[in-house]
């Protein structure tokens, strides 16, 4: 792929980060001149970028206004022939031999429009990014809420908004920290690309990242989640496959999923344990199904503190905001957490949320240091 031609006077490129209902949204410009902000969905379970687009065959509804291509003098249609649009599996010719796109998500989510390439502006307009591959979706359906004009896929593969920016910036990581789930969405936090990036000093915890068939995905391993206070001899649950062993990558970090998914047993194990460790009684209502549930004014100094244990010793504490989520009932609080059918989890944004999380592709590791994200 031709490189991104940049422009961005200093080494790390920063954008803002807010809560989108249950979603975090990043802001950056597209278009020359800069022509609109664009508030895309924080995804690092996936790798297209793609912006909501005129015309519309059929577009969810949108706030602010849909970007328009025409009236952008770097907008730049792909064809088949073009090296990039075969970054993408689901691609397919267009009469005009334009690439034209189908990208789903696991949630029956679905884009479909034509990939192109774009200016990317971060912050003032001397921050920019040129040629970089997005799609420009004409027909966009699914869970989408109104706030929400596109999506940042963020993951390991060539066509990522993180991998086309990064080898310019001559380093390899990037990082973010995401606030707490119920914090206004005028407070926001950063994502930062590039050298200045790292997440370092006291707290800090690091994990390998495990390579596996798909490419896409930040695979991690998960040895087991412990309920309680570390120094009081916290029972580890272990997290075991279905032959009772622990697998190498058995779990990948994802922005874009809210709560947490694990494996049914090991789902139900933490779950008692959780139970055991809270001195309510569980909150039952229909509109809630079978999830997990208290009726309280918060779970500050009710829900223990759940500590993740990633492979090499990585121990990164889940605080009651991380692990307890008010739903639309008032005054009640459910456990973050879901139980799924298959061995692999999700670490959702829930759990990350007040932890500054990097991603090191040269070290092939990631880091957590817990941190007040309302702050940075």
């Amino acid at each position: 792929m031709s490189p991104a031609t940049y422009f961005y006077p200093n080494n790390v490129v920063q954008s803002n980060v807010s809560t989108a209902n249950g979603e975090y949204v990043m802001k950056f410009s597209i278009g020359t001149p800069p022509l609109l902000d664009i508030y895309g969905i924080v995804d690092t379970g996936s790798d297209l970028m793609w912006v909501q687009c005129l015309p519309c065959v059929q577009c969810y509804k949108q706030v602010k206004p849909i970007y328009n291509p025409a009236s952008s003098s770097s907008y730049k249609e792909l064809s088949c022939q073009s090296e990039q649009c075969h970054l993408l599996d689901t691609v397919s010719c267009s009469s005009q031999q334009l690439c034209n796109y189908t990208y789903g998500y696991a949630d029956s989510s679905l884009t479909k429009g034509v990939l192109a390439t774009e200016r990317i502006t971060f912050g003032n307009s001397n921050n920019f990014f040129d040629n970089v591959v997005f799609g420009c979706g004409h027909n966009n359906t699914g869970v989408f809420n109104e706030n929400e004009m596109g999506l940042v896929g963020l993951g390991r593969t060539r066509l990522s908004l993180a991998s086309q920016i990064l080898s310019q910036l001559g380093a390899n990581k990037f990082s973010y920290c995401l606030v707490p789930f119920h914090t206004d969405s005028s407070i926001t936090s950063k994502m930062y690309f590039g050298n200045g990036s790292e997440v370092s000093g006291g707290g800090v915890v690091s994990t390998s990242l495990v390579s596996k068939e798909d490419k896409t995905y930040y695979f991690v391993t998960l040895e087991g989640i412990s309920v309680g206070n570390l120094s009081n001899s916290s029972k580890l649950i272990p997290y075991y496959n279905s032959s009772g062993a622990i697998s190498k990558g058995n779990m990948f970090i994802d922005t874009g999923a809210p709560p947490t998914l694990l494996p049914k047993d090991f789902y139900n194990r933490l779950e008692e344990q959780v139970r055991n460790a809270i001195k309510l009684t569980p909150y039952q209502d229909p509109r809630l199904g079978s999830q997990l549930c208290y009726k309280t004014p918060s779970m500050a100094g009710i829900a223990p503190i759940l500590t993740a244990h990633f492979d090499g010793g990585a121990k990164v504490p889940l605080i009651h905001t991380s692990t307890f989520i008010p739903p639309p009932v008032e005054g009640v609080f459910c456990f973050a957490m879901q139980p799924i059918d298959g061995d692999v989890g999700i670490f959702g944004n829930f759990a990350q949320s007040d932890l500054f999380i990097g991603y090191d592709f040269d070290s092939q590791m990631v880091s957590f240091k817990p941190t007040d994200c309302t702050k940075q």
